[in-house]
């Protein structure tokens, strides 16, 4: 496991003051995920207003960004059914909902807003869905478990913004969804650090294999 999820770091919740998070391995969390092709790609939400401190951004995630770049090009290399999101919401508000209440920011974030458009260096090719989105999850009430679906995926490979919340969101629900979650660790990114380390190390321990790129392309080389 990667040294950023291990019991032993000091950038994780803890069970006490001494840094005690023993209680996982011992009540059988943590178990490792096996990667079964085919394989796919989801990247969440790097649109420009996620990329910009000023708006939506911060943190680790223009790193994250560039990082992607080098999965994207990959996946498309090995032809995976690549998918991407963006949250969009209509011109008139119409359906503005609670997630507006907490960030009423989001409600910028129009179908041709500059802010909601994927970032120019992980633009979508064609053949390549995009998900419009108007909650934190790239699942919830749209087509895309559909489309993994009828396209045989097995392991889904996330990368995306922001690890805490629709990323997080969104690992959820593809394993929920009978998918097996690989998050790319150094291909999300947020706006504080903490709610990213932390978020990934509770998704290793729940929800999905968690590792940086290099290992994930090893580890899915290493099963041709």
């Amino acid at each position: 496991m990667n040294e950023a999820f291990s019991p032993s770091s000091q950038s994780i919740p803890t069970d006490s003051a001494q840094g005690d998070v023993s209680a996982y391995a011992r009540q059988g969390f943590g178990t490792p995920l096996s990667l079964k092709p085919p394989f796919g790609l989801l990247i969440i939400d790097f649109v420009n207003g996620f990329a910009n401190p000023a708006v939506f951004g911060g943190g680790n995630i223009p790193e994250a960004i560039a990082q992607t770049t080098n999965l994207l090009a990959r996946a498309r290399s090995q032809k995976w059914p690549i998918a991407h999101s963006r949250i969009v919401f209509s011109d008139d508000d119409a359906d503005s909902n609670i997630f507006c209440l907490k960030v009423p920011g989001m409600l910028t974030l129009k179908e041709d807003s500059h802010n909601s458009a994927i970032v120019p260096e992980l633009a979508p090719s064609t053949g390549e869905y995009v998900v419009r989105k108007s909650t934190p999850s790239a699942f919830y009430g749209t087509m895309l478990a559909a489309w993994l679906a009828q396209r045989s995926v097995q392991t889904l490979l996330i990368a995306g913004s922001t690890t805490s919340g629709c990323v997080r969101a969104s690992v959820v629900d593809a394993m929920q969804g009978g998918f097996r979650p690989l998050v790319v660790s150094d291909c999300v990114g947020d706006r504080a650090i903490g709610p990213h380390q932390a978020n990934l190390f509770d998704m290793a321990q729940k929800y999905a294999a968690v590792m940086p790129l290099q290992q994930a392309l090893a580890d899915i080389s290493a099963l041709r």
